[in-house]
C-alpha cells in the first residue's frame, strides 16, 4: 500500500510539473500586440533558402542561430525598426559535402565574411497583418537594398519560458550574383527565394 501511495504522489507531482499549454493563447490581432524592444529568439528563428539546381529541382538550405533586435511600434508600424545578424557558418543542407562547400571560398566564404546583416530603412503596413520592410542586406561583403514581405503570425506569453513573444513570417527573393556569389551561375540558379520564421521576445 505504501508503494502504491508513493507512486501516486510521484505521478501527481510529475503531472503538476508539466506546463499548462491550454493557457497559451497567442493572439492573431496585430492591434493587440505589445509595443517595445524585442530581441530575436534564436531557437525558433530560421532562415530558409531555395534555388533551382541545374533546371531539375529546387534545392533548399537553412541558416540558424540568428540574432538581432526589433523596436516594435504596434500603433505606428512605420516607426518600427529591425536589425538582424546571420552567422554564415550556420548554413546547413541535407548534404554534408555541399554544406562544407557553401562555407568555402567559392561560395559564402564564411572565414572572410562570417556574418550577413539586414538593417531596415522603411516599414510600410499593407493591410491588417502584413507589411513591406525595406532595408540594406550585407552579404559576402556587399551591401544592397532588399525588400522583405512580412506577415504577422501571433503574439502572447510563451508557456515554456513565460516570455512575451511575437512571431512573424517573411519572404524575399534576391540574386546571389548581386553579392558576388556567382559560382555555377546560371546552371545553378541565380535567383534565391528566402523564407524566414522569426520569433521575437519582449525585453523588460
Amino acid at each position: 500500500m505504501y508503494q502504491r501511495l508513493s507512486r501516486t504522489v510521484l505521478l501527481v507531482a510529475s503531472i503538476s510539473a508539466i506546463p499548462t499549454f491550454a493557457s497559451a493563447q497567442a493572439v492573431a490581432d496585430p492591434a493587440q500586440v505589445q509595443s517595445g524592444a524585442y530581441t530575436i529568439e534564436p531557437g525558433h528563428t530560421q532562415i530558409g533558402f531555395s534555388l533551382l539546381h541545374f533546371g531539375f529541382t529546387y534545392y533548399d538550405g537553412m541558416f540558424s542561430n540568428v540574432s538581432g533586435t526589433l523596436d516594435l511600434n504596434a500603433r505606428v508600424p512605420a516607426q518600427s525598426k529591425l536589425s538582424v545578424t546571420i552567422p554564415i557558418a550556420s548554413v546547413q543542407t541535407t548534404s554534408d559535402k555541399l554544406t562544407a562547400e557553401l562555407k568555402g571560398e567559392q561560395w559564402f566564404d564564411a572565414a572572410k565574411f562570417p556574418t550577413a546583416t539586414f538593417i531596415s530603412t522603411e516599414v510600410k503596413s499593407i493591410g491588417k497583418a502584413d507589411a513591406v520592410v525595406k532595408g540594406n542586406l550585407t552579404l559576402h561583403g556587399v551591401t544592397k537594398p532588399e525588400i522583405l514581405k512580412v506577415h504577422f503570425i501571433g503574439a502572447g506569453t510563451n508557456p515554456m519560458d513565460k516570455k512575451y513573444t511575437a512571431g512573424f513570417e517573411a519572404t524575399a527573393t534576391i540574386k546571389r550574383s548581386d553579392f558576388g556569389v556567382k559560382t555555377y551561375v546560371p546552371y545553378v540558379g541565380d535567383e534565391v527565394k528566402l523564407r524566414i520564421a522569426g520569433a521575437f521576445e519582449k525585453q523588460e
